[in-house]
């Protein structure tokens, strides 16, 4: 929850690219992130993989006018419109691309190598047909903030009612990258994103530190099986609502289209 879904990166980036907001090497620099590099396969038109920037102009010669983000997970098909084939790979993935304006949809399948520390990361993008349909379960960005801001308040409540540790190495370590990473927020979105689309995402990615640091962060005073399930069953619904947060952020630019734009 804490790391940017690569899925997020290719769909706000490539989002501006579709529509001549950045140029191809800044997008594709910002889509690849800390990873090596990124090819696309099973694009129509091409008989092997090709990189980002070939394949985002063979998307929009096939009429995808925009990118959506699907994040889903055991029992909840977030952000998915089918068909099933393409909702497996999507959940098997946890994350994929939809395509808008063609029926297309990207799955990442991830390839890591090297030691740790020295870890080379390649992603292949598995192009597949999807259904035309509206993703499921995606909330609008005003529903998605005030739902975080009650899922904030809920996680910080379950995380003082089970005596989760919130100090330590690794908890000042992951609130240190919180940090750093909310004063460079300008960078959590690309250009063409409402303001609102930036904070919901943020909040997002707070909630999901409060829940990274409960599940990770030792056991704090919840030591019996009985609290640790309780802790889950009380953080899931929370961890849930800021994934369906960090979808509706991902793809405001999308909806904001299909409405005729507006603030």
């Amino acid at each position: 929850m804490l790391s940017e879904p690569r899925s997020g990166r290719l769909a706000a980036w490539g989002n501006a690219l579709l529509a001549g907001l950045v140029s191809p090497d800044d997008a594709v620099l910002a889509m690849v992130g800390d990873d090596a590099v990124h090819r696309v396969e099973g694009l129509p038109g091409e008989t092997g993989p090709v990189g980002l920037t070939l394949a985002m102009g063979r998307l929009r010669s096939l009429g995808v006018t925009g990118l959506r983000v699907a994040l889903p997970a055991p029992g909840h098909p977030l952000g998915l419109s089918g068909p099933p084939e393409f909702n497996a790979r999507a959940l098997a993935a946890e994350e994929a691309v939809v395509g808008f304006g063609a029926p297309y949809g990207l799955v990442p399948e991830v390839y890591e190598a090297g030691p740790d520390g020295d870890v080379h990361v390649e992603v292949v993008w598995h192009c597949l047909p999807v259904r035309e349909a509206p993703p499921a379960d995606v909330p609008s960005l005003g529903e998605a903030e005030r739902e975080l801001a009650e899922a904030l308040r809920e996680a910080t409540e379950v995380l003082s009612r089970l005596d989760v540790a919130g100090s330590g190495p690794v908890a000042e370590a992951a609130l240190d990258a919180y940090r750093a990473r909310a004063e460079r927020g300008r960078e959590l979105l690309a250009p063409g994103y409402p303001p609102r689309a930036v904070r919901v995402l943020e909040l997002a990615q707070r909630v999901g530190l409060l829940i990274s640091l409960a599940y990770e962060n030792g056991h704090g005073g919840a030591v019996s099986a009985s609290e640790m399930a309780a802790r889950g069953q009380a953080l899931r619904p929370v961890e849930r609502t800021a994934r369906r947060a960090q979808v509706a952020a991902y793809n405001a630019y999308v909806e904001e289209r299909e409405r005729g734009g507006g603030s």
